[in-house]
Parts: structure tokens; sequence; C-alpha cells
């Protein structure tokens, strides 16, 4: 990048020795003698969305030579099973918002061959993912596809459902339901089984169950079957991982997710499509409800309803906490997460915690050792089921090899100085993985799953001590519009180079434009038009999504519009007392408390104690463990605590005993910034 910036810089400078000639030494400022309007038109910028250009076709019509679109083999699958589907799928919640839409990608159909402004590969998995509806697995094993991001799965049992994977969100999921008793009856559900803590496979529990009909969690699995009640079933870790991903960094997930997920954009061959493990987000209600059963052993066996399951604990793949589960009676496995008929995220855009290609592809050989040799049956949380012992057997070896060929190539160009902006752009899967349609880059890419790699065992540093300590982006995009001169002659070179194809550096030097000054709508728009091209080449879905959601608010502006979900807040409600302090320690405004130091003993109803000590801004926690001299001390049950957060008096006085300073409290209870649990923000991403 630095090469072609000195580039830009030299050609700059020497245009400006050149008009300040001209102009008898006068010089010229930043913008030139040009308005804002005559540039734009000069350049032929507009505000509207383009069609995909002569360089984008092309990038894209290679792929008809790399790919065997002779090969059905996934479509098929996708397929497979049919039962029942409504002629159009709208779902809306009860004030007529649409939450869901297979509808909005009726215009599928419309097109014999892929449209210019869509990748072929990505195209071919937007057709597999509108397959929508009841599909039969096997025998007593069905699947609703297609009614949100994730399957709702259920198994007959003898007398009642086993339920996998409840959907994201309550409305979804109760029309899954209807669906399935439409064709199948009407039966209790037994038991729920949770794969992993990510909201898109718990969000809709309450579409499937109340919380009152929940087995006691104090008794022993063999209790909580025969108690009538519903177990709720998950791997260890469930609760405290479901917790912290969706609460600590939640606010700016959710500002993130636009990006990721395309929930700002519209449907259609310009807009979002699939991203490889579904069509989207749906935006109803998510729910949580505490599970009663944590799977703490791989090979552990429950048998419900005369539905005998083995699981195997696959921790730190896909998710922190995650289990495969396999039913030996019909040969099938469930292999949750791990196998998406796509390449996953090591890395998700959105934000998370790093994931362990190694460990994933350990896990699904273990898989293979366990299960393989008699599964004939592999059926997941996303995308479509593989049938045929071969078939699967390949298919579960060939996902494996792509996670650790990611991994170990990763690092061995880490131990020959690479870095990690550099191994993403060097990386190549090997032919015979990239073939595979099922291993296809429409979720997770090989570039950014080799930066995830970088950063698990190297960081975010390369080495070069000028990256240590950079300015702030903003400030090092005002020295190079200094250094670069005549703004609006880097405007003429860019779209030069637009009209080359040579959309990544066209984006990267307009969007130094457009931090060095906002208000620069050429290059906001030249920018927008740089990325959207970008877009239109994207295999992955979420690559798409995150350069057309940009050029929308480069084009448009922040939309100020991050939630994509809403919550009925039972998953706050789950946060132990240990993790609402934590939540504390990053609302608290540790600058407006930066001269305090002082002590909170908190003593719960439940027995815990918990010592607060607040010192120049930064919340210490202290479990087990109380002050014999607090500066306040409170007596109060959990629930209290967000009376805390929320900064309410009235109800921590309703609900707490409270001693000792009660100015102090409520001064710390003011610099919690005033920040609800639920809020969204709505921060710029493509701009200052």
């Amino acid at each position: 990048m630095y090469k072609r910036i000195l580039s830009i810089l030299l050609a700059s400078l020497f245009v400006f020795s050149f008009a300040s000639c001209k102009d008898n030494g006068t010089g010229n400022n930043h913008t030139g003698s040009n308005t804002q309007e005559n540039i734009i038109s000069e350049l032929g910028l507009t505000a509207e969305s383009k069609k995909a250009t002569t360089h984008t076709v092309t990038v894209n019509s290679a792929l008809f030579t790399l790919l065997d679109f002779g090969n059905t083999q996934e479509a098929e699958f996708a397929t497979r099973g049919l039962i029942d589907a409504p002629e159009t799928l709208e779902l809306k919640d009860s004030k007529g918002n649409v939450i869901w839409s297979q509808a909005a990608y009726s215009f599928l159909s419309d097109y014999e061959k892929t449209p210019d402004s869509v990748n072929p590969s990505l195209w071919e998995n937007t057709k597999n993912n509108h397959a929508y509806g009841l599909f039969k697995v096997t025998e007593n094993i069905y699947q609703v596809r297609g009614y949100d991001m994730a399957n709702l799965t259920v198994i007959k049992g003898n007398t009642g459902w086993i339920v996998f994977d409840p959907l994201m969100s309550v409305e979804c999921t109760e029309a899954a339901m209807q669906l399935i008793e439409k064709n199948l009856g009407q039966f209790p559900v037994k038991a729920v089984v949770i794969s992993h803590p990510h909201a898109d496979h718990f969000g809709g529990i309450k579409g499937v169950m109340k919380v009152e009909n929940a087995a006691d969690k104090t008794l022993p699995i063999e209790a909580q079957i025969n108690s009538g009640k519903i177990p709720i079933i998950v791997p260890e870790g469930f609760t405290e991982h479901a917790v912290a991903e969706n609460i600590y960094a939640g606010k700016a997930m959710s500002r993130r997710a636009n990006y990721q997920y395309g929930t700002l954009l519209e449907a259609g061959i310009q807009g979002s499509l699939a991203m490889g493990i579904g069509m989207g987000q749906s935006k109803g209600t998510v729910t949580f409800i505490t599970p009663t059963y944590e799977i703490k052993n791989t090979r552990e066996v429950i048998k419900i309803d005369g539905v005998e399951m083995e699981f195997q604990l696959t921790p730190g793949t896909e998710a922190p906490a995650e289990m495969n589960t396999w039913f030996p009676q019909y040969k099938a496995l469930w292999v949750a997460e791990n196998c998406t008929a796509t390449l996953h995220n090591l890395y998700t855009l959105r934000g998370a915690q790093i994931r362990d290609g190694a460990a994933w592809a350990k896990y699904i050989t273990e898989a293979i050792s366990l299960y393989g040799e008699e599964a004939t049956i592999t059926f997941q949380s996303h995308n479509w089921p593989h049938w045929g012992n071969e078939v699967i057997n390949e298919y579960l070896v060939n996902t494996a090899a792509v996670y650790k060929f990611i991994n170990d190539q990763t690092l061995t160009y880490i131990n020959q100085g690479y870095t990690s902006d550099e191994i993403s752009n060097m990386i190549k899967l090997p032919a015979q993985l990239a073939k595979n349609w099922y291993t296809r880059q429409y979720y997770g890419t090989v570039a950014h799953n080799s930066k995830a790699v970088y950063q698990k065992y190297m960081g975010w540093y390369d080495a070069n001590p000028v990256h240590l300590n950079p300015l702030e982006p903003t400030e090092s995009a005002k020295k190079w519009v200094e250094y670069l001169g005549d703004v609006n002659e880097v405007l003429r070179l860019a779209k030069k180079d637009y009209d080359k194809g040579e959309y990544q550096w066209v984006a990267e030097i307009t969007n130094v434009l457009v931090f060095a000054d906002p208000s620069n709508t050429a290059a906001r728009l030249l920018c927008a038009d740089a990325l959207e091209q970008l877009g239109y080449q994207s295999e992955s879905g979420t690559w798409r999504n995150a350069y057309l959601t940009a050029a929308l608010e480069l084009r448009n502006g922040n939309s100020a519009n991050s939630s994509a979900v809403l919550s009925d807040g039972s998953l706050s409600m789950e946060m132990t007392a240990s993790m609402m302090f934590d939540y504390m320690g990053i609302l608290l405004d540790k600058t407006a408390l930066a001269d305090k130091d002082f002590v909170i003993n908190i003593h719960l109803t439940n027995n815990e104690k918990h010592k607060l000590r607040i010192k120049n801004g930064v919340l210490l926690h202290y479990e087990n463990s109380i002050s014999d001299s607090p500066d306040i001390s409170i007596t109060c049950p959990k629930k209290a605590l967000f009376f805390i957060l929320q900064n309410n008096k009235d109800g921590l006085k309703g609900a707490a005993k409270i001693e000792g300073n009660t100015e102090l409290l409520e001064l710390f209870m003011s610099k919690m910034n005033q920040v609800e649990i639920a809020a969204n923000p709505n921060f710029n991403i493509v701009e200052p």
C-alpha cells in the first residue's frame, strides 16, 4: 500500500508543481480550483447503485472454468426429502413488521444464468439456501429449513418430539412448529437439545416450550426425564458463553452485524443474497431459558422417549462450547455447526473470540474415528444433510482438511516472516480442496481466516516498530492529504484506476480522503462505486454484505439503525453476579471517577459475598470476599443489581438494604453512562 501511495504522492506533486508554474506561483489549495460539483461532474460520479463493470464480469466469469457447475450434488441434497412448503414464505411480528422473508428472493427464478453483479458460486449457494420447507432427513428425523438462518430439527420419539436448535426468533420457531404439526401431527416436546451458545440456535426456545415446563436443573438427568418436564440439554459452559458473547461486546457486535448480515440491504442481484449458512438473520424476538443439564464428557449417552443419543463435545471449534450428537439407531450424525456445507469462520466479521482451526479439524477427525464407519447420514444446524457413507466421510475429511490447512499454512508463512496482510493475500487452498462446493468461501474466507490464525498466535503486531503506535486514522488521513496536495488530482488518478478494475486500491485511497474530510462527496461516491464492484465479485456472502453496506452508507449516510433483533431480556437475566460486576466495569465512566477510591460490600441473599473496589475509575471485583471497613454495604437479591446498572435509585432502595455513604453510591450508579443493557450503538464504520 505504501509504495502505491508514494507513487500517487509523486504524481500529485508533479501535477502540483506544473499547476503552480502555470499559475505564476500562486499555488494550489487542497481541493484545487474545481468545486465539488465540478469534480463530481467531471468524473461522472453519482449516488446511484451501478451495474457490474466489464472487469467484474470478467472476474466472475473465470469461476465457470474453475468450478464444476455440472456437479449438482449439493443442489440435489438441498431439496431432497421435501414434504411441504408454503408457496410464499413471509413471516411478520404482532405489529405487522416483516421479520423473515423467503418471498424477497423470488427473483432467483427470473434468471436462467447468473446475473453479472453476482459471483456465480454465491448464486448457486443462494439458490440452495432458498429451498425452504419441511424435509425428511431419515426415519423419524425431520428438519424445517429456510425459516430462519439456522435449521429447526425434530426427532420423533415414542410419544413426542426432541427438538434440536430452536432457531433465533420465537416467531420463526412457532411458524416452523406449525408446519411440522400440520404435516406430522401434534405431539408434546419431550426434550430440547441446543448444540452451542449462538443466538440463532437458542433464541426461539420460547416458541417450543414455556419456562414453567422446564425440568428442575438440580435433578439428575434421569429424574428430569421422568419428571414429565422438559430437559434442556447443552454442552458444558453453554450459559456462560451465551451471556458473555452477547452482553460484554454485544452493542458493538450488533452494529457490525449490519455489515456482516446485510440487514440494511434489500434482497436482489445488486443487494443481499445468501451468505453460506442461510439467507440472513430473522428480526423477531430472541429469548432464553436456563438449561437444565450440561454434557460434560464425550460419548455420554442419554435416552429420551426411546431415542438414544451419544454426545461428542467439540469445544473451541465453531463456538467455545459445542457438541455433536450420534443417533446409533438411525446411523445418523448431527454435526452441529462444525460442518455446514461451506467454509466457516475462524474469525467472524461481526467480532468474536478467535476459533482454533487445529482443534476444529481434530474434533471432526475424532467424529470420523468414532462414527465414520457406521454413519450413513450427516445433518447439521445450517444447510442440508449429506447421505451415503462414502459421501459423508469425504465431506467430513475434506472439511477437516480445509481448517487444518489454513491453520498450518498460515503458521508456515508466519515462520518465514510474513505478516498478516501478506499471508492473507498469499494463501490459497490446494486445488482438490478448493473444488468442493461444500468447502467454498460463502461464509468464511481463506483470507480472513488466515488472519485469525495470525492473531491467535502472533497478535495484532507485525513486528514493524512503525506500527507500534500509529496515528489515529483521521489524523493519519489528514497528513496523507496534506502530503498528496491536490485532492482532485488524486481523485482523477483513482478514477483512472477504477476504470482499469483496480477496485481494492481505489477503495483504499478514496477512503483515506473520506477520513480526512467526510464532506468530500466525490471521494465518498468513488469509494462506494469501488466497494460495490468488490461486493459483486465476492464469493462470500458476508464480504458482499460488508462491501455493499459500506457503499450504501457512503452514498446515503449512517442509517442510525443497528438493531436486527429484539430481546425479551431473558438472556441478560442469566448473568451471574460476577458477570454483572464485569459488565459494570465495562459501562463505568472511568474518567469521571478517576480521582475516587472506595469499597462496596455486596451480600446477596443466596449467601454470595462480593467486594468491589473502585480504584481511580477501575472496578476491581473480589469474589467470596468482603471488606471489614467498606464505604458502602448492600444486601440484596441478585436481580437487584440490575438497578445499579440502570441507575435506578428508587428501585435499588426498594429491593436492597443499604448502609454507608449513599451519596457515593449514587455517584457510582450515575456514572454507568446511562446505557441500557439492550441498547445498540450506531457508530460510523466506513467514515470517521
